[in-house]
C-alpha cells in the first residue's frame, strides 16, 4: 500500500494503524511517482491536494500511463466536485477526511478484493451492459445516455457490488448532505437508473440502503 498525504501526523497514524504490512508514505506528487515507479503497490490512498501538484491529476495521468492498481482518493469533507472529479479521473473510490482508521481499512479490503473498476472492461447490470471506466451503458445494441450523477451512484454501488450500501453512505459522498432535498435527489436518480439499465439492476432494503447486482 502506498499513502499519499502531506500531513506528517496522518501519515504517521496510518503507519501505526497498519503496521506489520507492507506500508509506504509520500508527501508529495513527485514522491508518489518515484515511489510508484521503484515498486506498484497494491492499493494507493492518494490525497487530493498535494504540495507539488493535484492527485487527481496524478490519477489521471497514472490511467493514462496504464496503471490500474485500485486508487482510493483522499477529499475534504463536504467537497463534492474533488470527489466526481476523482471518479472522473479513475478512481475506485474516495473517502472524506477526517475518516476512522476502521473504515479505511474496510474500503482497502473492498478494493483490493474487487480491484479497480477501471480495469473491468464490461458489466452486466440488470438488463443492461455498462463500461465504468468509459462511463457508457447499452441494452441491446442501443447506447443508454447515462449522467454524472448517476454515474456516482453507480461507481458507489458497484465497488461494493453485491452489499448493501446505506443511503446515509451515498448521500455523503455524492451530496455531501444528508437532506429532504437530497433525499429526494438519490430517489430520483434511482428511479431513472432502474428505468435505464432495468427494474432489477439496484435492489433497495427498506431501512438498510441499496444493492447493486451483476450477473
Amino acid at each position: 500500500m502506498l499513502f499519499v498525504d502531506d500531513a506528517p501526523e496522518l501519515r504517521e497514524l496510518v503507519l501505526r494503524a497498519f503496521e506489520g504490512n507492507d506500508v509506504r508514505v509520500a508527501a508529495t506528487v513527485s514522491a508518489a511517482r518515484n515511489a510508484i515507479r521503484d515498486e506498484l503497490p497494491e492499493v494507493l490512498i492518494l490525497d487530493v491536494d498535494l504540495p507539488d501538484g493535484d492527485g487527481v491529476q496524478l490519477c489521471r495521468s497514472l490511467r493514462q500511463d496504464g496503471v490500474m492498481v485500485p486508487i482510493l482518493m483522499l477529499t475534504a469533507h463536504g467537497q463534492v466536485h474533488q470527489r466526481v472529479a476523482g471518479l472522473d479521473a479513475g478512481a475506485d473510490d474516495f473517502i472524506a477526511k477526517p475518516f476512522a482508521m476502521s473504515e479505511l481499512r474496510a474500503r482497502i479490503r473492498a478494493l483490493v478484493r474487487r480491484g479497480p473498476l477501471s480495469a473491468r472492461g464490461r458489466v452486466r447490470v440488470g438488463s443492461a451492459e455498462i463500461d465504468p471506466a468509459a462511463r457508457r451503458a447499452w441494452r441491446g445494441d442501443t447506447e443508454v445516455p447515462v449522467t454524472r450523477r448517476e454515474w456516482a451512484v453507480i461507481d458507489q454501488l458497484l465497488v461494493r457490488e453485491g452489499v448493501v450500501v446505506a443511503r446515509e453512505h451515498l448521500l455523503d459522498a455524492i451530496w455531501g448532505e444528508d437532506s429532504e432535498r437530497t433525499r429526494a435527489s438519490l430517489d430520483t436518480i434511482l428511479s431513472r437508473i432502474r428505468r435505464k439499465l432495468g427494474a432489477e439492476a439496484i435492489e433497495t432494503r427498506r431501512g438498510q440502503g441499496h444493492v447493486l447486482h451483476t450477473r
